[in-house]
């Protein structure tokens, strides 16, 4: 007579396996985490070369222009720079356009395409954390696309023995438009990033929004009078429409650089500084709002 096998025997492996016992880092660390490797994202540091090639291009296209101007202020003993700290930044605007265009869909898009996303949702880290890291570290990055150019000219106009005080305080404005340049580009290339999957959908959007409030901005003022030489105040407030002229104006009539330059973009008036101050906080806030709001639905 043969036995029945027993259906509920069984035999247990030790495969090895042990339950984690190190230090839970918490959210704190996570967010710094993420921070530091959107940083590095963006610009292609942990990924492949090429992915390094344009970020590092454009970082060393900002500050090209800064060194030719530093051998020439040397070896012509000039008295100051070809271009103040302020003006440098509106005069080479596009790059840290193409470098935001470029790098925030890297930032955003590539984790929508790859549905990592509620990864980082599931512990500690939450929605809040992850745009905020994101932010921060798009806005770390074009801190140093706008600032390096600028500690250069300051370090030309200190061996070439300018005025300390008058370079250090210029140096000061041009950090503060640097600020104001950064907060606002991170608020809206952020938000169109995060609005598609697609990485080319993202630099398209990005750019064109950019370049077309550009364009009108420059287009209405020109109907407006602003090129005439006794233009009235009032054409200045088209440059609310596009965000590099609306920083470039606010920097301007803030410290009273250039009122003599007709060319010189100004906001009008001291009343005109302050709305156009409340509409860069607005957008940016209003940026960053409706970013986190995208996310609480992933």
């Amino acid at each position: 007579m043969t036995t029945r096998p027993d259906v509920h025997s069984g035999v247990i492996h030790d495969i090895g396996y042990r339950p984690y016992t190190g230090p839970r880092l918490g959210r704190r660390y996570a967010t710094r985490s993420l921070y530091v490797q959107s940083l590095r994202a963006a610009f292609g540091l942990g990924r492949s070369g090429k992915s390094k090639v344009l970020p590092f291009l454009l970082l060393g296209g900002m500050a090209a222009p800064s060194l030719a101007m530093l051998a020439i202020a040397l070896f012509t003993q000039q008295r100051e720079m070809p271009l103040d700290y302020v003006d440098y930044l509106a005069s080479f605007s596009v790059l840290p356009q193409i470098f935001l265009a470029a790098q925030a869909p890297v930032l955003m898009s590539r984790d929508l395409r790859h549905h990592v996303v509620p990864l980082y949702f599931s512990r500690p880290a939450t929605r809040g954390d992850y745009v905020a890291a994101k932010f921060a570290a798009m806005f770390s990055a074009l801190m140093i696309v706008l600032a390096l150019p600028l500690l250069l000219l300051f370090t030309g106009a200190m061996l070439a023995k300018f005025p300390v005080g008058d370079n250090l305080l210029h140096l000061l404005y041009g950090l503060v438009s640097a600020v104001l340049y950064a907060l606002l580009y991170s608020a809206i290339g952020l938000l169109i990033a995060a609005a598609t999957p697609r990485r080319g959908f993202g630099v398209a959007a990005i750019m064109g929004v950019l370049m077309i409030t550009r364009a009108l901005a420059s287009i209405t003022y020109a109907l407006n009078g602003g090129f005439d030489p006794m233009r009235a105040d009032s054409a200045s407030w088209v440059f609310l429409i596009c965000p590099s002229t609306l920083v470039e104006s606010l920097v301007n009539q803030l410290f009273g650089l250039g009122l003599d330059n007709s060319a010189t973009l100004h906001a009008p008036g001291a009343a005109g500084a302050a709305v156009f101050l409340a509409v860069l906080l607005a957008l940016t806030a209003g940026g960053y709002a409706l970013t986190l709001r995208r996310y609480r639905n992933v």
